[in-house]
């Protein structure tokens, strides 16, 4: 069993965050309490630097490096937001920044890394694709590889979000994030472990790639043979380091059909006034697909991000 991350290194994360990232709002929507029967505080991290909650691991993990490290600059793989998130973290540090973007990625995002300074190589639309192209640009130029998902600076830093919420409402009963690669679902389950008081940690899944619902069950780190959801940031599968926090710490993950994201983030987009990714919306669709577990909770959701393409919206 890997060793699971102290409050000391988590406290350490929200430090070494705190002065870069934005602390984002906590809101509320009286009608979604309403509609959900449960008394909900989003996070908002679509109101993030670069639009979501990945660049709190983004700082993190380039904070931690040496200056011979830094010099040589950081590579990662990524559809969109991690990309965005480490090309503005390696600039805020004066870091050189390396992403590998599938062909599959948003235009919207790709576009955002180029103009936040990142030197974008775009590979097949597989993870075997963007890891190789990766591994090669890390050998030609000696950078640090940062997981997108993976890495303990990265899982931490993703967890300082649940921190903030945790300080401004620490009365929460559940904590909610979407899954995908597992680093947001880790350090927030790190955080409710360590700064709530009796906290739950739950998670929403697309059942279209429910790859980390069937990981709690089987005890193994299991993989989909497709990704076809909406939800375009959680086609990525769990890590070996995430996943032993997500297997002490999560008490459970909901599936949610295609059609339930999608009126789940059609609300928060109506009545909230806010734009969010599909992303974003699942966590939410979960509450709504299981009213009898939340019903009268104190629920903090993390709105993971905002990064979404206006010109091909689901609604």
């Amino acid at each position: 069993m890997k060793k699971i991350p102290t409050q000391q290194d988590l406290q350490a994360a929200v430090d070494t965050v705190r002065p870069i990232v934005h602390r984002t709002a906590v809101l509320q929507s009286r009608m979604l309490n309403d509609i959900s029967g449960a008394d909900i505080y989003f996070k908002c991290e679509n109101f993030q630097r670069m639009g979501a909650f990945k660049m709190r691991g983004a700082v993190n993990a380039i904070a931690q490096l040496t200056e011979a490290e830094r010099s040589k600059g950081v590579v990662t793989h990524s559809s969109g937001n991690f990309a965005q998130a480490v090309s503005l973290a390696a600039a805020e540090l004066g870091v050189p920044a390396y992403i590998v973007m599938p062909s599959s990625a948003p235009e919207v995002k790709k576009t955002a890394v180029i103009g936040y300074g990142g030197k974008v190589s775009v590979s097949e639309p597989t993870l075997e694709a963007r890891e190789a192209m990766a591994a090669k640009i890390q050998a030609e130029t000696g950078a640090t590889f940062l997981h997108p998902s993976n890495d303990i600076p990265v899982i931490l830093g993703q967890g300082t979000a649940a921190v903030e919420l945790l300080e401004d409402h620490p009365d929460l009963e559940v904590l909610l994030t979407p899954v995908g690669g597992g680093g947001l679902l880790a350090g927030t389950a790190l955080a409710g472990h360590y700064f709530g008081s009796n906290c739950k940690i739950f998670a929403g899944e697309p059942m279209n790639a429910d790859d980390a619902y069937r990981s709690l069950r089987s005890g193994k780190i299991e993989t989909n043979e497709s990704t076809n959801t909406v939800a375009d940031g959680l086609r990525t599968q769990l890590g070996d380091n995430n996943f032993p926090i997500i297997q002490e710490l999560v008490r459970d993950i909901i599936r949610v059909e295609e059609e339930e994201i999608i009126a789940a983030m059609r609300l928060i987009w109506e009545r909230m006034k806010i734009i969010i990714e599909p992303s974003c919306a699942v966590p939410f669709a979960a509450v709504l697909k299981e009213p009898d577990l939340f019903a009268g909770k104190k629920i903090g959701i993390v709105l993971s991000g905002g990064n979404v393409d206006l010109g091909n919206l689901p609604f």
